[in-house]
């Protein structure tokens, strides 16, 4: 909104500095912080009214977590309120990738409330079956990758060589989509600890934040020798709402906790990640950026694989942060330890932009 405003007003005077995506990426990370903060506590204390018991605890889960019975969920709304309203105020509302992601947050933000409320409300864990959640998904996820294929080739490009891809033609449709609901729920499978799953998403955030600029920079992207695609640098300002609504989630979600993300936040966010990934064109990218989360899904995937052919688990329990505080560790520590493995990957990430 504000940049339409500045755009009519020709940038003149104070206006000019709206001009430059790295000022509007600051100015809204601001914005997405301060709106969480100012919203967060009034907003929990109506969650906690409204719910009464809160989320339900899995009793075949760790002990230590039937301390947090009472805690309210969906604290997720609160994250797509402060990282939509930013988005409205700074982002170029005309660019297309912009409406690809809104889509795909606010379709997978209610999908996941729908998801949250039925817990609620049945006071049971297992929410809306899988396979309605599964097919709802995916129709979101197809409308955002029309729209990105729309502005974008079909070409699935390889990190570490120079414009390498290999043309994926109608098949990228499914590929995308596959990408964007992938990510959706390994973010989602990850959000079982205080703290747990919002830091790794702020920090693949702001590492998509970086490589969706130069991505949008066509001498930047010739320099690195990743592919340019125009209109992709308006995503880092995405990035920076996910950030500061992400910062301000964290105040109030470390432990412990005063309010869970639900389905409704990680779901959405991690759909965020995937349509990025997606508009930018660094799939491939994302799988090491995010590899905490692909790790998460894949100790699920395993775990019921096996279950099913064996009688056996593979690990004490899925998804695999529970499997470490079986073993022992606190759950501050797995945090921890998790919140450093994902800077890692994420550094790997970015190392990707160069060794090429």
């Amino acid at each position: 909104m504000l940049y339409l405003i500045a755009e009519w007003l020709n940038f003149e005077g104070p206006f000019n500095l709206v001009r430059y995506q790295t000022f509007r990426a600051g100015a809204t990370l601001m914005t997405a912080l301060v709106i969480g903060l100012v919203i967060g506590p009034k907003f929990i204390n109506m969650l906690r009214v409204r719910q009464g018991k809160g989320q339900p605890i899995r009793e075949d889960g760790p002990q230590t977590h039937l301390a947090k019975v009472g805690t309210p969920t969906m604290g997720g709304l609160m994250i797509l309120i402060a990282l939509i309203l930013a988005m409205l105020i700074w982002m170029d509302l005309r660019n297309p990738f912009v409406w690809a992601c809104i889509a795909v947050t606010t379709g997978f933000g209610l999908i996941g409330f729908l998801d949250d409320y039925d817990k609620v409300a049945k006071s049971s864990h297992r929410g809306v079956p899988g396979k309605v959640r599964l097919l709802f998904e995916f129709l979101v996820a197809g409308v955002a990758s029309w729209i990105v294929v729309s502005q974008v080739n079909t070409f699935l490009y390889v990190p570490f060589f120079n414009n390498l891809g290999f043309e994926l033609g109608p098949f990228y449709y499914v590929f995308a989509a596959f990408v964007i609901v992938g990510a959706g729920n390994a973010v989602n499978l990850t959000d079982g600890l205080d703290g747990l799953a919002i830091m790794p998403v702020i920090i693949a955030a702001g590492t998509f934040g970086i490589i969706a600029y130069l991505v949008g920079r066509v001498d930047y992207s010739e320099y690195l020798g990743i592919p340019h695609v125009p209109g992709a640098g308006e995503l880092a300002i995405l990035c920076a709402a996910i950030m500061g609504a992400g910062l301000a989630f964290l105040w109030f979600n470390a432990p412990p906790a005063a309010v869970f993300m639900g389905d409704t936040g990680s779901l959405a966010l991690g759909g965020a990640l995937g349509a990025i990934a997606v508009a930018t064109q660094h799939e491939i990218v994302l799988a090491v950026v995010g590899g905490l989360f692909v790790v998460e899904a894949l100790s699920v995937i395993i775990q019921v694989f096996w279950f099913k052919r064996t009688g056996k688990r593979v690990f004490r329990m899925a998804p695999i942060h529970h499997h470490f505080e079986q073993l022992g560790w606190s759950e501050s520590k797995v945090v921890i330890r998790f919140w450093i493995v994902a800077i890692v990957l994420a550094l790997m990430g970015l190392a990707t932009l160069k060794l090429r």
